[in-house]
C-alpha cells in the first residue's frame, strides 16, 4: 500500500504522488515514514527530503515547515522544496555569503538573514552530498 506524498511551498505544489518511503529533517533529527505510519503533525527543519518511489531515490531540499501523517498520505508544508537537480550551487553559496555577511553586519539577530542563511546550507548539504 502506497504513501501519497504532497509539498507544497508557497509558490506552488512541488510533488505529489504516491511512493514507498519518505525521510524528513525533523528537529530531533531525520525520522522515515512508511505506510501504515501513527498520525502525527510536527515542524521540519531545513534539510534533506528522501523520496522512494518505485523503488527509486530522489532528494529536495526543503526549509522550515511542518508535515502531517494521516491515513497513509502526507502532507509536507515547507517554504522551500527543491529538487537536488535543481539547485545551483554556485547561486546558493553566493546567497550563502551574503547572508553571513548580513549576519556579521547586523550585531544583533537578523531573521530574514538567518533563514536564508539556513536554506542556503539545507541545498549545499544536499547538493554536495547527492552529486553523482
Amino acid at each position: 500500500m502506497p504513501l501519497l506524498l504532497e509539498i507544497v511551498t508557497p509558490e506552488a505544489k512541488t510533488f505529489s504522488g504516491d511512493v514507498e518511503s519518505v525521510v524528513l529533517p525533523g528537529a530531533q533529527g531525520e525520522f522515515g515514514v512508511l505506510p501504515g505510519h501513527e498520525h502525527l503533525i510536527t515542524g521540519i527543519e531545513p534539510g534533506e527530503l528522501e523520496i522512494t518511489q518505485n523503488g527509486q531515490k530522489s532528494w529536495l531540499a526543503v526549509g522550515s515547515g511542518f508535515v502531517e501523517i494521516r491515513n497513509d498520505r502526507v502532507a509536507v508544508l515547507t517554504d522551500m522544496a527543491i529538487r537536488v537537480e535543481d539547485i545551483d550551487e554556485n547561486a546558493v553559496e553566493e546567497a550563502r555569503r551574503r547572508a553571513e555577511k548580513a549576519i556579521a553586519d547586523a550585531g544583533h539577530p537578523d531573521e530574514a538573514a538567518r533563514a536564508t542563511l539556513q536554506r542556503s546550507l539545507a541545498q549545499l548539504n544536499v547538493k554536495r552530498r547527492r552529486r553523482h
